[in-house]
């Protein structure tokens, strides 16, 4: 299973505090709907444009179909904008 981090406000929000969770998927939209089913609401969260994705240190703005080891770390992050 690949581990999870949650940003805090997100684990508090909707994991009773917890920011680092194993779940089952092979791909980030997987681990997207694993962990709707146990935090209901997340997914909206996860899959908006406001979070970037990490996976073993590579950081992904669009990172539904990106492929994750079982033994992968993945990180929801805020995504950063830039611009003037």
């Amino acid at each position: 299973m690949a581990k999870v981090v949650l940003p805090g406000d997100l684990g508090r929000r909707f994991a009773g505090g917890e920011v680092e969770i194993r779940v089952e998927g092979d791909n980030v939209r997987r681990l997207i709907r694993a962990l709707e089913e146990r935090y209901p609401g997340i997914a909206e969260v996860l899959e908006s444009d406001a979070m970037a994705v990490a996976i073993d240190g590579v950081v992904y703005q669009d990172a539904f179909l990106e492929e994750v080891g079982a033994e992968s770390e993945v990180y929801f992050l805020p995504a950063i904008r830039g611009g003037c």
